[in-house]
């Protein structure tokens, strides 16, 4: 499947990610994720190493364990375990095609308004502006890169000497966004953890 790049600064002192710089694949991913169904999250990192000490994970494997009967009758284990996105669709980054995304919706009016015209809503693919570049914390706060925001976190962070600063490409498939996501929930130094590794946290 296509991949997702992203452009790491690692203080090499430390071993730790500074920041990332990515585009608009990579942001709508991470905001992507705040309209999948959790039971849908849930069954893919059930796949990718979903950590047991998790709580929801007891939930999950609760309701797969269940025997039907229990269910109401208009209620199913599939719409539990595997619940659909509505409005879901395959146009979007590379990534979303398989975790779950939909197109967002812009309107002339406001998001709120009370137009009913067909023609004052068109559709476009993600959430953020393509032509903008952004910045990733290692908490995975977004926003939009400036220099003063990238100096402001580098001094934040302790950084004694730039020349210990080293880029670094990485390129984000599938298995690697689930990695993100799962280490997401116990983390909050989540590209470090995933990337460089040597500070990464067991289940």
């Amino acid at each position: 499947m296509a991949t997702v790049s992203l452009k790491l600064l690692v203080d090499n002192s430390t071993q730790k990610v500074v920041f990332a710089e990515a585009g608009k694949d990579f942001v709508d991913f991470l905001f992507g994720l705040l309209e999948i169904p959790l039971g849908s999250l849930l069954n893919h990192l059930a796949n990718q190493g979903m950590c047991e000490s998790w709580t929801l994970s007891k939930v999950y494997q609760s309701v797969d364990k269940l025997d039907k009967e229990y269910l109401q009758p208009d209620q199913t284990k599939t719409s539990l375990l595997h619940p659909q996105m509505s409005s879901s669709n395959t146009k979007g980054a590379p990534l979303m095609q398989q975790l779950g995304y939909r197109k967002s919706q812009s309107s002339s009016s406001s998001y709120y308004g009370s137009s009913n015209r067909s023609d004052d809503k068109k559709e476009v693919d993600g959430y953020v502006k393509e032509s903008v570049t952004y910045m990733i914390s290692d908490d995975l706060t977004v926003k939009p890169v400036s220099s003063i925001s990238s100096i402001s976190l580098i001094n934040s962070l302790g950084v004694k000497d730039i020349a210990t600063l080293e880029e670094k490409i990485v390129n984000i498939d599938m298995q690697k966004a689930l990695e993100l996501v799962r280490t997401s929930f116990g983390s909050n130094t989540v590209l470090t953890d995933v990337f460089v590794g040597k500070a990464a946290k067991k289940c």
